[in-house]
């Protein structure tokens, strides 16, 4: 996974409408038994049996195929995935996570996630937010009409924002989450920066 600071994100979409879009769909089983953690390996196989048929060829129709969204992520484009709700259901999975996180994105709205997948998506430094089903479709609407619609998402302040309307909508997200994302850490991370207290701590509890 790449750690990198969550500030302001100002990207294309790619709106993936899929309802109930479940984490087999995100990455088929058959990776599961991979030891790699090479990120471009869990990347390619995003949504892979959408992307391609049974001999591999691209499947012109999805959404990933077609030439407004056929560009890989990267700083500014398509770093943001629109996706139906109940995203991430079925198995929990973490390797959903990371073949989200291995292709590129870094956010996913959606008006709702499966629990499990959106922590999962959280430790790899990717930032589901959630909106209401009623500014999910605007921002489908907005990217149907331009495939260039711009969607900002404003992690210190928590809001998102279509910037084609100028609708915005608040966030929530855990505080210990937003500063690990912000900061750019992981648990580990986190951890050894309060490596003073711990041991302070743990001197307090031996005297006692």
């Amino acid at each position: 996974m790449m750690k990198q600071k969550f500030n302001i994100i100002k990207s294309t979409c790619i709106p993936v409408a899929i309802d109930n879009c479940n984490t087999d769909l995100i990455i088929p089983a058959r990776y599961l038994a991979s030891t790699t953690r090479d990120p471009k390996f869990f990347g390619d196989a995003f949504m892979h049996d959408l992307r391609y048929d049974a001999n591999g060829n691209a499947v012109p129709d999805f959404v990933m195929n077609k030439p407004d969204f056929s560009e890989a992520p990267h700083e500014g484009v398509h770093e943001i995935i629109v996706g139906g709700q109940n995203w991430g259901s079925g198995s929990s999975r973490e390797h959903a996570a990371w073949a989200i996180a291995g292709y590129g994105v870094r956010v996913v709205i959606s008006s709702s996630f499966a629990d499990i997948h959106r922590n999962n998506l959280l430790n790899c430094f990717v930032l589901p937010v959630v909106v209401s089903r009623e500014f999910q479709q605007e921002l489908f609407a907005s990217i149907e009409k331009n495939p260039q619609t711009i969607v900002t998402v404003d992690v210190p302040n928590q809001t998102v924002t279509n910037e084609v309307t100028g609708h915005s909508e608040k966030f929530e997200i855990n505080s210990y989450k937003k500063h690990c994302l912000v900061n750019a850490l992981d648990d580990i991370d986190y951890l050894l920066t309060q490596t003073d207290k711990i041991e302070a701590y743990e001197k307090s509890a031996v005297k006692c």
